[in-house]
């Protein structure tokens, strides 16, 4: 849903609306929950298995490094897009340093996340152009600009190899 930000300003607000919900076990120990979005299906989610969470559903530092992530491929893939650079694959392996507190297990802060993309385009001349759009990806990306560490971009272009 879209509203109008205070007068005077040309942007327009978007709101996210989530329903994050506690799976309770008989004793109340769990810490397994559900992220639901309308017309989307649910996420199994835990907290971390540092703090008594389940390591097979997904859990708050994942999903933070995977949006930083999927931000970062929609807002090249935009710019790529609009610029007329073909990408033909694109694959990331983002990999986000927790450094734990030194109170205990489970406290800690990001130290930084480092974004791998591994992009293809369709030709060997739009290689240097899609290389420099990483560039422009962190001025436009409201998940990156959120964040308080820093988000490294170590991407690779390739071309498609064609058959003769």
């Amino acid at each position: 849903m879209a509203a109008d930000l205070p007068t005077g300003t040309a942007r327009t607000a978007h709101s996210h609306e989530l329903t994050v919900r506690w799976t309770d076990t008989p004793h109340g120990r769990a810490r397994t929950h559900e992220v639901r979005a309308a017309g989307k299906p649910t996420l199994p989610a835990s907290a971390a298995p540092a703090l008594g969470g389940e390591a097979d559903r997904w859990h708050p530092e994942e999903l933070l490094v995977a949006a930083l992530s999927e931000s970062h491929m929609a807002w090249f893939l935009h710019l790529a897009a609009a610029r007329g650079v073909v990408v033909t694959d694109y694959v990331d392996h983002p990999v986000g340093t927790l450094v734990a507190d030194e109170d205990g297990p489970g406290g800690g802060r990001f130290a930084e996340v480092v974004l791998r993309p591994r992009i293809t385009v369709a030709d060997t001349a739009m290689a240097d152009a899609a290389h420099a759009l990483h560039a422009e990806v962190p001025a436009r990306c409201p998940v990156a600009r959120a964040v308080a560490f820093p988000v490294r971009r170590e991407p690779v272009v390739g071309t498609e190899r064609r058959r003769p």
